[in-house]
């Protein structure tokens, strides 16, 4: 397995199962590193397990983080990292807001997990952030339907570090077997597809680390 974005890691991580699943999972890893397309493997923490090489070059340029890194966890990733809209289009609709209904969803499956409730009180911890989840999320959710939230089959824009590519909708596919669906890690691929080209593509100015951006689903801050 090629290096995991924001690092190198062994691969994959370990979990307290039998030996047959360690040798399928080094092995899965493996059918991973074979793919041309973005593809990892994440748990109900959405802790990255395993990601290919290509998934590494999608994140490449990003700035190192203490804890958001793409290659350590996608959830914090798309939450807290400043440079998350730099490759993640749409970054509010497409990606912010979906992946905190998945939080609201994994904390009523695993209300104790010590790690959710870590990102639950980082959250809390920027008014603009608590403000998208408590207030903003429902709203949107309400607007867009239940739907909106799903990964398996939504068509997101990334901004590819490949000039070639440039703006690229993706196609998230869930195509995790039964294997690893019973030690609880779910597998994604991004399939790219033909470059998206807008005649005035704008990107967002990266943030100073810790410095929340407004999202629009929320009122701004009042002086």
């Amino acid at each position: 397995m090629a290096h995991q974005a924001g690092g190198q890691r062994p691969a994959p991580r370990p979990v307290p199962d039998a030996c047959d699943t360690q040798a399928y999972l080094q092995d899965y890893a493996v059918l991973l590193e074979s793919l041309a397309l973005p593809s990892l493997v994440v748990d109900h923490r959405w802790d990255v397990v395993m990601a290919n090489g290509a998934y590494a070059t999608l994140f490449r340029g990003v700035r190192p983080h203490p804890t958001a890194m793409p290659g350590d966890n996608f959830l914090r990733f798309v939450l807290f990292h400043p440079d998350a809209a730099e490759v993640l289009g749409e970054h509010e609709p497409g990606w912010c807001l979906p992946m905190l209904a998945h939080l609201r969803t994994a904390l009523e499956t695993y209300g104790h997990d010590h790690e959710l409730q870590a990102v639950r009180r980082d959250i809390a911890q920027d008014p603009i952030m608590e403000a998208a989840y408590r207030q903003g999320l429902p709203h949107w959710m309400r607007a867009v339907g239940e739907s909106a939230t799903r990964l398996d089959g939504a068509v997101r824009l990334l901004h590819h570090p490949d000039p070639r590519r440039g703006p690229t909708e993706c196609r998230v596919v869930d195509e995790t077997p039964q294997a690893l669906r019973a030690v609880g890690y779910r597998r994604l691929t991004m399939v790219l597809r033909d470059a998206r080209r807008p005649a005035a593509p704008v990107r967002r100015p990266r943030r100073a680390r810790g410095t929340a951006a407004h999202l629009t689903v929320v009122p701004p801050p009042q002086d």
